[in-house]
């Protein structure tokens, strides 16, 4: 790897920060990019049609920020920003925002799109990185601050050119974490100036990760380093448009709000240029599993999906964070019998603190159930098993039973290849266990006794069956209501000449059951000749 080609960053060496010292407290804004950012990143940019359902989708999240547009870049995109004011689709909580460069008369522009507006926020931006003011520009530091200042003093004219429009000013230095610290403070600092003396509402900055460059901790030391520094800070909203270059987004996203930030820029679901914008849904729902308000209404995830998907014609993956199709999914063994344990010991209990293994939040707070917490396949083990037969059959399996059919479906997952489903598992029990006494699934009045029975009597019931062995266990059990196989199941098993024989019983009463489950445990034993009926007669 020809690494020497590269230049690491260069710290900016905040010696004396104070963000790992602080906590998480209440959410950050949330302003969503998804119908700009976003949407220049997809294969397929999304219509009208679907920007109005992302639009409405946002709004019913509980987002009070959403660009909308950059109206001088597309026609598209002007169009949408003139729909949602034409359609007055816009709630009077939510504030849209714009995008503007600081180029010719695009700011004017841009803001003549806002006609009939309540509320809306204008970014005005351009670059400010070395490379770009040497290779895209053309201009020196001295050259872009002026540029800077004319866009702001732009903004700021046509701020109340709109009547009936509120409208807000928000700078943004593109490329900010590639240009020198002390420059991106001198430059926004004098916009800042610039501004706080004469707008009539709050102001902003936002400081776009645009290439993510370096590690979180250091992006966090720079948001730290610009917040203490930053002109009339008490008037201005410190806003972060986080990128995943690196991977890094969520956590560059979360220790900036640590360092100072009031508003997190991003998608749902991470959409955008290159490797994405940071994920929302991640910062929100990690917010939720540390006992935090998300400040958004995320209740009906994978719903949330299928719309996202839907407008962007991309998939979410199988491994993203919270939503993915096997995040709540466990097909190791240990990881199983911990989850099944967990459960457990809640009980019924659904709002009593979350304390599950493996599961840092509970998936019934985002819409799932818990039937695809647990999957087989090779890997898995006998807590995986035994919670599926639990959750989905209503039996709780003796404990050595748990591990005799494991080993067997071991041996079937590795023969097969590839995850078995519950209804397979099912067969795979009812096949090994249940059917040798099938004919015990009669009632009392087609001719089978119902009398009591224990543990010498079915001793006594195995010998009359002509099978010799001893039994060595017995379990009863009442199933689960709605399980479909009878009320009561009995699991018995028998050593005979050395090796141990489970049979399973199912029926509508408890003595019904043991019968059955003896009488499969004697088929079994007698699985080279002829099979014995539940009466002990030979077959």
């Amino acid at each position: 790897m020809n690494y020497e080609k590269y230049v690491a960053y260069q710290p900016v060496g905040l010696t004396d920060r104070s963000w790992p010292q602080r906590r998480l407290g209440t959410a950050p804004i949330w302003a969503s990019v998804d119908l700009r950012d976003g949407n220049q990143a997809l294969i397929d940019p999304m219509d009208s049609d679907r920007k109005r359902i992302m639009f409405d989708l946002l709004v019913s999240l509980g987002f009070k920020e959403i660009e909308v547009g950059y109206p001088t870049a597309s026609r598209d995109d002007h169009e949408f920003v003139r729909h949602l004011v034409a359609a007055d689709a816009v709630p009077d909580d939510v504030v849209i925002q714009v995008m503007a460069p600081i180029k010719g008369d695009f700011i004017e522009r841009t803001v003549r799109s806002l006609a009939g507006a309540r509320r809306a926020i204008l970014q005005i931006f351009h670059p400010t990185s070395e490379v770009q003011r040497r290779l895209v520009l053309g201009m020196n530091r001295a050259e872009l601050t002026a540029l800077a200042l004319d866009g702001a003093e732009q903004a700021l004219r046509l701020q109340d050119s709109l009547p009936g429009t509120e409208i807000f000013l928000q700078y943004a230095p593109e490329s900010f974490t590639q240009t020198e610290p002390e420059f991106a403070l001198e430059i926004c600092n004098a916009v800042l100036g610039f501004w706080a003396p004469r707008a009539r509402n709050t102001l902003a900055v936002n400081l776009p990760a645009t290439v993510e460059v370096y590690p979180p901790h250091e992006f966090a030391d720079r948001i730290e380093y610009m917040s203490r520094s930053l002109l009339h800070r008490e008037q201005v909203l410190l806003s972060v448009h986080p990128h995943n270059d690196r991977g890094c987004g969520v956590a560059a996203a979360e220790l900036a709000v640590l360092a100072g930030a009031d508003r997190v820029e991003g998608t749902l679901f991470g959409n955008g240029e290159r490797t994405g914008n940071v994920c929302l849904i991640t910062l929100a729902l990690n917010r939720l599993a540390q006992g935090l308000d998300p400040m958004l209404d995320l209740r009906d995830l994978d719903g949330i999906r299928r719309v996202v998907e839907r407008c962007t014609r991309m998939p979410v993956g199988q491994r993203h964070p919270w939503v993915g199709d096997f995040v709540y999914t466990s097909f190791a063994g240990t990881h199983q019998d911990a989850i099944a344990k967990g459960l457990k010991a809640r009980g019924g209990s659904p709002d009593a603190r979350w304390d599950v293994p493996y599961l840092p939040i509970d998936p019934h707070d985002i819409g799932r159930d818990y039937q695809a917490l647990i999957r087989i396949n090779s890997q898995s083990g006998k807590g995986g098993i035994a919670h599926l037969l639990r959750a989905e059959y209503g039996l709780e399996l003796p404990r050595p039973l748990q591990i005799d059919f494991a080993a067997a479906m071991q041996r079937v997952c590795e023969t097969t290849g590839g995850e078995i489903t519950a209804a397979q598992l099912w067969r795979n029990f009812d096949e090994r266990y249940v059917r040798p006494g099938r004919d015990a699934h009669i009632a009392p009045a087609d001719g089978m006794s119902d009398e009591p029975i224990d543990d010498d009597s079915a001793s006594d019931l195995l010998a009359a069956h002509g099978a010799e062995g001893v039994v060595q266990r017995l379990t009863v059990g009442a199933v689960a209501a709605g399980v479909h196989h009878g009320s009561s199941y009995a699991c018995c098993e028998v050593l005979a000449d050395g090796q141990s024989f489970w049979g399973v019983g199912l029926a509508d009463s408890r003595n019904l059951a043991i019968r059955a489950a003896v009488c499969s445990a004697a088929n079994q034993i007698h699985k080279t000749g002829p099979p014995v009926t539940s009466a002990g007669a030979v077959g």
